[in-house]
């Protein structure tokens, strides 16, 4: 039977309906929030794989485009492929969830949410958030939950919980937090809202109003957890028992007896190729060594040398006091950069950091290149595009070039979100800008490396940027009380800690970070110091970009095109583009500029040559000119009448020259004077309340 459960969030109604669509999955939970309604659907098989030692878990977000009473573009009108936001939802719960499942739990399982229905002022993402937490609780998939997601802005000041999005466009901060229950010590039923997942971009906030916004976000959710609290309580069914993979101690003596002087030299090594090379003999030489046993390889050994792999790190970081390449805690490795270092394109910025390595290209392009984006909550113009590149040979691999994955998506979007507060306005600067960042090696946050190159790239095209930006990744261990601060993190430290997070910034505060945290309990106090030392991280690397480039070039490429920007009349639009755009291909063709027109009437011609943008210019402001009283045209007869004559001054605009003002001397016949096609010079000397031009060729001699 149908059973709704509902609390209040950010003020307003949110409610969880459960056993009432989609029965057959192993949770299913209605979230109406507001006219915003999301169903969300968890299943886990109960057979698995053999071999796995893994969560094969897919998370899906996906809008219907009838939930906004829309009907799908192109040529099948059907939902395809998932858009940007789709992808970037769908990794915000993938994030938030998957470290949740209990370790050893390798069932296939699915979370889809499908947004119902959506209006402007609630958050289908959070509704989502909400919705698979309450499915997974519910069902009988073993699950450590409840959690809960919010979006936190702030207005003039003030932190606003679940901003709509018309207060969007007013806010400077934006953070999507996702926080877990946690008892704690006040009293039965008392709990603390620990922070798992966050990801958000702000316009230069300092780090301590970054934490008050955190602080403020987990308390707004509680509601959302006592709401599944008591759902769970109610209809929640009996978690199902599953049976981890069982790995006996003598196996695991036998592969640390194999294996672990052998891993330990290796991790010593601080080249990643060369130590993955020596961790490859060492696995080698243990399957050899194993097989050779009476008792005969186990499969399970595999596993057992990746934890041998992660204690040896964290043993090395936290008992020895030293990190893989032999750095401090808060030490950077190498940089270099370098900016024009490819002549055609028009700017180029390429920056290294240890064995992580990023060659980002800038390309400017008119308003006719903008991204045209599609969402059920409208659409949007893009006009600054960042797009993010993982070829397998980054990282020596050999694979088939596939189109971007979530990933990717991800790590561009987290990059474009850094860079863009620092961008100016497009009124200020016209032009479409797209970033290309290709990962030429990686080895530790290469989302960060573009963030580095692609603030050198705009510098570099002359792009008038306020500052400069730099991004670092940074990691954590913790056991027990004994915490360890990791800055410049490499790929096998985030692989061993227990949070990986990435903040960028200026040195005035910061622009985008996020956020994965593993550990139960993280304290405010290791959130600030975390925060703090990556500031001191990223204010360095700034510091190093600035010593090869510390502004904007004065100049754009000679190969970037030159965009001018003039305003007509709205009534004159029509008289540009002309019947069936007539006037804008002749300009075009003439000119040889590239040309947009605006409804507002802006009009934005692009051209590598200054002489034909100036060309242009000229012809568009003769098609939207308008005439003068007192000022003398040159103009062409058009038509003869007994009474005087017609003469175009502008294009399509024409005024009548009298008999009696063709000259200085009485005129018999307009024939004695003139003829069609004349070219002849003329004052404008009176327009009356009709529009009525009124000429003189007569004034215009004297």
């Amino acid at each position: 039977m149908r059973e709704v459960f509902k609390t209040t969030l950010a003020g307003r109604d949110v409610s969880v309906t459960t056993n009432y669509l989609a029965g057959q999955a192993d949770g299913s939970a209605l979230v109406t929030y507001g006219d915003t309604l999301v169903l969300v659907t968890a299943v886990s098989l109960k057979s698995k794989r053999e071999g796995l030692d893994f969560l094969p878990l897919t998370v899906d977000y996906q809008e219907k485009t009838f939930a906004a009473g829309k009907i799908p573009g192109g040529f099948f009108k059907r939902e395809a492929r998932l858009n940007e936001k789709e992808i970037l939802t769908s990794r915000i719960i993938d994030r938030s969830i998957r470290p949740l499942f209990p370790q050893g739990y390798v069932h296939e399982t699915q979370i889809v949410a499908t947004v119902l229905s959506v209006d402007a002022e609630n958050d289908s993402d959070v509704a989502a958030m909400l919705g698979a937490s309450a499915a997974l609780c519910m069902s009988d998939i073993p699950f450590k939950g409840p959690i809960a997601g919010v979006r936190v802005g702030r207005i003039d000041g003030e932190l606003v919980c679940n901003p709509s999005a018309e207060q969007m466009e007013q806010t400077d901060l934006e953070l999507f937090l996702v926080g877990r229950k946690i008892p704690s010590a006040g009293g039965e039923g008392a709990f603390d809202v620990n922070l798992v997942m966050l990801e958000g971009g702000a316009s230069e906030v300092p780090e301590d109003e970054v934490l008050d916004a955190i602080n403020f976000g987990l308390e707004s959710m509680r509601p959302a957890i006592e709401l599944q609290d008591t759902l769970c309580q109610s209809v929640g069914k009996a978690k199902r028992a599953f049976e981890p993979v069982e790995i006996s101690e003598e196996l695991r003596k036998r592969v640390r007896d194999v294996a672990y002087s052998g891993l330990k030299e290796a991790y010593l090594e601080g080249r990643k190729l060369e130590r993955y090379a020596q961790r490859a003999e060492v696995k080698k030489k243990m399957v050899e060594e194993l097989s050779a046993d009476e008792a005969g390889y186990d499969p399970k050994a595999g596993s057992v040398f990746e934890d041998l792999e992660r204690e040896i790190i964290r043993n090395m970081i936290l008992v020895d006091k030293r990190r893989i390449d032999g750095r401090s805690n808060s030490d950077i490795r190498t940089i270099t950069s370098e900016v024009g270092i490819l002549p055609r394109v028009h700017g180029s910025g390429l920056f290294t950091r240890g064995e992580t390595q990023a060659l980002v290209a800038l390309t400017l392009g008119t308003s006719s290149d903008e991204q045209r984006l599609d969402f059920i909550g409208g659409e949007e113009m893009r006009t600054f595009m960042l797009h993010y590149n993982f070829p397998p040979y980054s990282v020596g691999e050999a694979k088939f070039l596939r189109g971007p994955g979530r990933r990717e998506i991800g790590h561009g979007a987290l990059a474009r979100k850094a860079l863009l507060p620092l961008l100016p306005s497009h009124e200020e600067f016209p032009y479409t800008i797209r970033l290309v960042s290709e990962i030429l090696a990686s080895n530790g946050s290469s989302s960060m490396a573009t963030v580095c190159g692609g603030s050198l790239a705009l510098m570099d095209a002359g792009v008038p940027v306020k500052d400069t930006v730099a991004g670092i990744a940074m990691g954590l261990l913790k056991e027990g009380d004994d915490v360890v601060i990791l800055s410049d993190i490499l790929g096998d430290e985030d692989h061993a800690g227990d949070m990986d997070f990435k903040v960028c910034g200026t040195k005035k505060g910061i622009t985008a970070l996020q956020m994965d945290i593993k550990v139960d309990r993280l304290s405010g106090d290791i959130l600030k110091d975390a925060l703090y030392q990556a500031r001191e991280g990223r204010v360095f690397i700034i510091g190093k970009l600035n010593e090869t480039m510390t502004a904007p070039r004065e100049d754009l490429s000679p190969y970037a095109p030159r965009i001018t920007t003039m305003v007509v009349k709205q009534e004159k639009i029509r008289d540009v583009i002309g019947t069936g755009g007539k006037n804008i291909r002749h300009i075009i063709s003439e000119t040889g500029v590239s040309m947009n027109v605006d409804d507002d009437g802006t009009v934005t011609i692009a051209s590598n040559d200054g002489e034909s943008s100036a060309r242009a210019v000229a012809m568009v402001k003769a098609l939207t000119e308008e005439p003068e009283i007192g000022r003398i045209y040159e103009g062409t007869v058009k038509k003869i009448l007994d009474f005087g004559a017609f003469v175009e001054i502008l294009p399509g605009t024409d005024g009548l020259v009298h008999i009696s003002q063709l000259d200085n001397k009485r005129v018999e016949k307009v024939t004695d004077v003139l003829s069609e096609g004349d070219t002849v010079r003329v004052k404008v000397i009176d327009i009356d309340r009709g529009g009525k031009i009124r000429l003189s060729m007569k004034d215009a001699l004297e």
